[in-house]
Parts: C-alpha cells; structure tokens; sequence
C-alpha cells in the first residue's frame, strides 16, 4: 500500500472516528453577485491560516432546520470538514430572498443556473478576499438543487474543486460539451428516484477524466445524511416517476463512503495535504 494511501486512510479513520474540533458557527453576510445579502454560517478550522476552504449549497429543503439551526446533514459536513482544516462557508439562497423550501414548488423563483450561480460565485469572491483563505484553494459542494448549481458553476474559473451529491443532471446534458474548469466529483444513489444517476453517469463519461463518477448501489437521495430513516416524500414538484414520490434516507455503506472520500478529494484538489 502507497504512503498516499496510507495518509488518505488515515484522514478518513480521524474523521470517522475522532471527536470533532473547530471554532463554533458564525453568521456573516457575503454579497452575491447578483446584489442579493447573503446570510451565511462560517465555521473556522482550528489552527494558523490560510486554509483552504469549501463553500456549501443547500438542497431544495434549505438550509436550516425549522428551529433555525443548520440541517442535520449540513451542520455534520460542516464540523467534518472543519475539523479536517476547512474554512467552511454556507449562504442561505432560499431564506436571505424571502423564500422557503422549494421541494413541493414547480414554478421556482430561484434556479441553479441564475441565482444560485451568482450566489455560488459571490461566495467565492468573499472567501478570496478573507485574509484565513488561500484564494487559489477553493471548492463547490453541494447537494441536489445545490449540486444542481455546482453543475451550472462548473465552468466558472478560480475553483479548485467540485463536488455534486445527487444532482440534477438533465440540463448539463442537453447542453453544449460539459468542461468543468476543475475536477469534479459526482455523487449518486444508484435507486434515486428523486434525481435519477443514468444522466449523470452519461454525463460523466461524456466529459471525460475531469468527471469522477460514484454511484452506491441501493441508495437513494438523501444517503449521506446522518440518522434518517428511509421514507417515501409526496407532494414534490420534481420526481422520476412524475407522480410526486420519492425516496429519501440514509444509507449507512454509501455514507460511509462518501464521509471517507469527500475530505480526501478536497485536500488533494486543494493542496491541502
């Protein structure tokens, strides 16, 4: 086995199984730019900057919870990726524009490829401008309607990485020749009934080596999160079957993964192992 290897495992197993420590949330506010004030949560890593740093997009759910804490799923990635050395940074797209949840909503004010995008990149210009952030280490990660938008930022210079867990990928698709201007890591349930894998998998092999493709057999949408039992959503705007249903819970193999994996992508895009 390769030191690299080695080093890899050994960063996963500590975030697996260590005790989590980095500075507490803050709020900020990080302009889009689109002109829209974007309330975000920033975590700090512990230690001497500049560190690289991730920016984190929210599905179509939001970003918090409804007792106004972050998400389950967001605050965990949160501290693991904090605790692994990353500035961390979260805006909230639905909430600083007046809107809620938009799972259940087919005629969306705001889209991946408009909104988003510019929130995504106005994210990006702010961390640059942080004297604890090395500008030339920043990635994008997202999840569904998020890492919808990772796709549509995807060809958008400054980032060192990408990294989309279960998007919608039709709309890459049909475009012109996907080009990620960084590597990107693409994350799907192989049952998602919600966003389904095939035009991701296309998409991924159309594009070349700058797209890794993972697809987890069995699992559905929603297998990262912590602790949340499979159920069925109804009343969703946007499924495979068109009847509104789908699936969504964690997947203890396909999350394990994912937790291992994730940081050591990162840290190899951005330098920072």
């Amino acid at each position: 086995m390769s030191l690299r290897r080695l080093a890899a495992l050994a960063v996963a197993a500590a975030l697996l199984a260590g005790p989590l420590r980095a500075e507490g949330p803050r709020r900020v506010t990080v302009p889009s730019r689109d002109g829209t004030a974007l309330d975000a949560v920033l975590l700090m890593p512990q230690g001497r900057g500049p560190h690289a740093a991730v920016i984190l997009l929210h599905g179509c759910g939001g970003r918090d919870a409804r007792d106004g804490r972050l998400d389950a799923r967001h605050a965990d990635w949160a501290a693991r990726l904090a605790a692994a050395g990353f500035v961390v940074l979260l805006p909230d797209s639905f909430a600083s524009r007046g809107q809620g949840p938009q799972c259940t909503v087919r005629d969306r004010r705001i889209l991946p490829w408009r909104e988003r995008r510019a929130d995504a990149l106005g994210a990006h210009d702010w961390l640059a401008g942080q004297p604890f952030v090395r500008a030339g280490a920043i990635a994008l990660m997202g999840w569904s309607h998020g890492g919808s938008t990772v796709l549509a930022t995807a060809d958008a210079p400054g980032f060192a990485a990408f990294i989309a867990f279960y998007p919608g990928c039709t709309r890459a698709l049909r475009g012109e020749r996907f080009v990620p201007a960084a590597p990107l890591l693409l994350l799907m349930g192989e049952a998602d009934d919600w966003t389904p894998p095939e035009p991701c998998r296309l998409l991924a092999e159309r594009a070349g080596p700058a797209v890794t493709y993972v697809g987890y057999p069995g699992a559905f949408h929603g297998f990262d999160a912590p602790d949340r039992p499979l159920r069925l959503r109804r009343g969703l705007a946007f499924t495979v079957r068109g009847d509104g249903t789908a699936h969504v819970g964690t997947d203890p193999a396909a999350r394990a993964d994912a937790l291992a994996r994730v940081p050591v992508w990162l840290a190899r895009h951005t330098g920072d192992r």
